[in-house]
């Protein structure tokens, strides 16, 4: 990845971390993708939380450069392409699991949705190794 104009990392795997997933809407996308079995860039834009097509795109470009995700053209529609995680982003399930438990615990909105954190609650090694698996029903 060009880090032309970007700071140096300072060694610290946290400060790597987040230099790569670290916002919002970089665990969103991975969110949609591991968790919810979105594939496109219509169903990401269709998302819960209304990201705009501009920082999609510009988060797309981030995790595909960073090797978190990756794109390849739709079978059945050359136009359009096909997402996923790489192995590198479906490790992320451990964290997302973390992500899961912690957020579901003190999440403080009207209506929590609570079926992945019931999930990794009852299951937590379940989940984690679906998440890892590679899904090859796009092939």
């Amino acid at each position: 990845m060009n880090t032309k104009n970007k700071r140096p990392l300072s060694g610290c795997p946290i400060d790597y971390a987040l230099s790569v997933f670290g916002d919002r809407w970089s665990l969103l996308i991975i969110r949609d993708l591991a968790i919810k079995g979105v594939k496109t860039y219509a169903e990401l834009l269709d998302g819960w939380e209304g990201i705009s097509t501009n920082i999609l795109a510009q988060r797309m470009r981030h995790l595909e450069g960073h090797g978190i995700v990756e794109r390849r053209k739709n079978p059945d529609n050359w136009r359009s392409s096909l997402y996923e995680l790489t192995p590198k982003g479906r490790d992320l399930a451990p964290l997302l699991s973390e992500i899961i438990l912690w957020g579901g615990t003190y999440n403080e909105a009207d209506a929590p949705k609570s079926e992945a954190f019931n999930i990794v609650q009852s299951d937590r090694g379940g989940f984690e190794r679906e998440l890892r698996q590679t899904d090859n029903t796009t092939d």
